[in-house]
């Protein structure tokens, strides 16, 4: 058991959010499979409120970086506090989301609450939440980079994914092979002790 669980802190110690993607496929089919883990994720009275569309076709790729990339210019160009911007600054990130079209697939997740044919749900976004962490965690035990983008607001993603309205979109996750020659910034995690505090 403590060998499996190093094994495993150590893998995920190597994963790293990626902004430059190879437009090269991926099979889909591991795509699924980690959706497929990700849906077996806890949830509030089990009513599982996820939906996770994967968007492959180019247009709507396009689609989706053009409109992001309007609510994104806005943000950082005036809505975004100093220090945000401040605090996001060593990982040269601005209103630009390029990997929005060159990923080969797209993930966008929307929580889905009460409608016509779907039952109220409860902890709708923790256990969102906690479906979204398996899926990165999944993604990167198959070999695959991604990252977790949240314009806001988001709700262009439901005419992009023609999605119905109680369906909130939660968050967007490019997902691909890393490009040619990426880095990414030289982060650090808090130690241990920082974080589990034993009583």
């Amino acid at each position: 058991m403590s060998r499996a669980a190093r094994d495993f802190a150590e893998r995920m110690a190597a994963r790293r959010s990626v902004r430059h993607f190879s437009p090269d496929p991926v099979p889909i089919d591991v795509i699924e499979q980690a959706v497929r883990a990700a849906a077996t994720a806890p949830s509030g009275a089990n009513i599982q409120p996820w939906r996770f569309v994967l968007v492959t076709d180019p247009q709507r790729k396009r689609a989706l970086r053009l409109a992001a990339e309007a609510e994104e210019r806005e943000f950082y160009e005036r809505r975004a506090p100093r220090q945000w911007l401040d605090a996001v600054a060593a990982m040269g990130t601005d209103w630009q989301k390029p990997f929005l079209e060159t990923a080969p697939v797209v993930i966008v997740v929307f929580e889905v609450h009460q409608g016509p044919t779907t039952p109220k749900p409860y902890y709708v976004k923790e256990s969102v939440g906690i479906a979204v962490g398996m899926l990165v965690t999944a993604l990167h035990l198959a070999g695959l980079a991604t990252l977790t983008h949240t314009p806001s607001p988001m709700r262009f993603l439901n005419e992009i994914c023609e999605r119905p309205a109680e369906e909130r979109p939660y968050v967007v996750m490019p997902v691909g092979h890393p490009a040619e020659g990426v880095t990414v910034p030289a982060l650090t995690r808090k130690p241990l002790p920082e974080v589990l505090i034993h009583r």
